[in-house]
């Protein structure tokens, strides 16, 4: 008896929770009405993450400003950390925040701000190195698109695969050397007047970094996996708005949609 009771308990909530579902989703089109206590509710939660996203976002640009000052000098293009926050905050902070922070790391940089490896200002785009920088926010967007889908404001960081990890850090790095060696060869050639094959262009500024980037790549996907779980709950956490004691549902919210 007690175990029936307990189950029709249980598809009760079920149900329930399925109806309050299904009223967020058609509120969104406006074809079902919800109170304005339930509407600031849901605004609250979508400005909550909104303006976490945007605090991170300004900590990985601070991060990046960090990484190029954690450098080894090379010939033409020098060894940094700068790609190892880029791939991070694509991967944490989602392809839109990610990109974002990266494009405001550039325009701060551009501005005059000596936060690139080799200084700052307008005259940087003439650096043969400024083709990886130009790869930052792109290699951000590709690696937050892979992992999050798409979504435009994550609540989480979802759980992914280790060959969807490998596959986001391998595409983003990618993304950072095709226009860092093309900008490369081309800069040599045709800015600083120094004779340079295309191949020779790829040796130095991409082949003498896959081991460090390796290591980079192994370091982000243990870092993802040491935060996904930790970070998923503290979205959830700091998304829970709590509910008012004096204010009950209305009979919108509490009746299920028709049809």
């Amino acid at each position: 008896m007690q175990a029936l009771t307990f189950k029709r308990n249980f598809v009760s909530c079920t149900i329930a929770r399925r109806h309050i579902n299904t009223a967020a989703k058609l509120a969104r089109f406006k074809k079902f009405p919800l109170s304005p206590t339930t509407v600031s509710r849901i605004n609250a939660l979508s400005t909550n993450g909104s303006k976490r996203l945007l605090i991170l976002a300004g900590l990985f640009t601070a991060l990046t400003i960090t990484g190029a000052r954690l450098k080894i000098p090379l010939p033409f293009v020098s060894f940094t950390m700068q790609d190892f926050f880029v791939l991070a905050s694509g991967l944490i902070l989602g392809p839109f925040y990610g990109a974002g922070s990266q494009l405001a790391y550039l325009f701060l940089g551009l501005m005059g701000l000596p936060i690139f490896s080799e200084g700052g200002g307008p005259a940087y785009i003439f650096k043969p190195t400024f083709g990886y920088l130009l790869g930052f926010p792109l290699a951000s967007f590709t690696a937050g698109m892979i992992v999050h889908r798409g979504v435009k404001v994550p609540a989480s960081m979802p759980p992914a695969s280790l060959p969807q990890l490998i596959l986001a850090n391998t595409a983003a790095l990618l993304v950072i050397f095709i226009p860092g060696v093309l900008y490369l060869w081309w800069n040599l050639n045709f800015v600083l007047g120094q004779a340079l094959s295309l191949a020779r262009a790829a040796q130095i500024g991409f082949l003498v970094f896959l081991p460090g980037d390796v290591i980079k790549i192994i370091g982000v996907i243990l870092l993802y996996r040491a935060l996904q779980p930790r970070l998923t709950a503290t979205f959830r956490l700091s998304t829970n708005t709590p509910v008012s004691k004096t204010a009950a549902p209305t009979s919108a919210e509490t009746a299920p949609p028709s049809g």
